[in-house]
């Protein structure tokens, strides 16, 4: 199938890009700059990974998300919040309707290609703070997306059900060079550290048992895990900090 993939240049969507690349026939690669603090950091390797498959990259402007949006995680707002990725302050990173924006001009664009897939990387994890990654948002956004086309434009969503861990596991196998990937909120010249996706990215290197080769300004203890997952009860999906999940394995 031809697909475009939607690529940020963070872990998860640069290894949805090499899964693609392996189960599909990719004819583009597709990124946004809404003026998030870190997308001048990211973008360039999503530029990168793209170029390194010889898959042509185009990057959208939205302009008007930093300046109408209410966000922390845009340029116009407030500070990045630090502690772990699934506590409640983190929904100050949420961006309203971010994904339903994005792919609606992503699947118009894969259309006009001729393509009949369209990849995003949404996961597990994201489930907690950030409505439109759920699976209950994905299925219906597929369905506009399959009925709105003459194409019957598909949204696939190979991650949806894996732990940020099982990603970097799958990256490993694929060979993705996961130095060359981007993750902090911040933006700054290093990872910091203490961001949640900071402290999401040293998780799941931890929960894959491999190497972290991420340089981060601060290498601390990584803060307690909330101790209720909402998302999972709400999805049906198990939780990925239970002890028992991480045994069976």
């Amino acid at each position: 199938m031809k697909v475009v993939v939607l690529c940020s240049g963070g872990m998860d969507s640069v290894t949805a890009l090499h899964w693609a690349r392996r189960e599909h026939d990719v004819t583009a690669v597709l990124s946004f700059n809404y003026g998030a603090k870190h997308n001048d950091a990211e973008l360039p390797y999503a530029a990168e990974q793209a170029a390194q498959l010889g898959i042509r990259h185009e990057v959208i402007a939205l302009d008007f998300v930093n300046r109408l949006f209410a966000s922390n995680l845009l340029k116009s707002g407030g500070e990045i919040p630090e502690g772990h990725y699934q506590a409640a302050n983190m929904k100050q990173t949420v961006v309203p309707f971010r994904n339903a924006i994005m792919l609606s001009i992503a699947c118009g664009w894969a259309e006009s290609l001729g393509a009949a897939g369209l990849v995003i990387a949404a996961h597990g994890g994201d489930h907690a703070i950030y409505p439109d990654c759920r699976e209950e948002f994905m299925a219906a956004m597929g369905d506009a997306m399959r009925v709105g086309t003459y194409a019957g434009v598909q949204l696939l969503r190979p991650f949806i059900a894996r732990t940020k861990g099982e990603i970097v596991t799958e990256g490993i196998r694929l060979g993705v060079d996961y130095a060359r990937t981007w993750s902090c909120y911040k933006g700054g010249a290093v990872h910091c550290g203490k961001c949640g996706t900071c402290v999401e990215r040293r998780e799941a290197f931890m929960e894959a048992g491999v190497p972290d080769p991420t340089e981060y300004a601060e290498t601390g203890p990584l803060p307690p895990r909330p101790a209720s997952d909402q998302s999972s009860a709400r999805s049906g999906l198990p939780n990925p900090g239970d002890p028992k999940l991480k045994a069976d394995r």
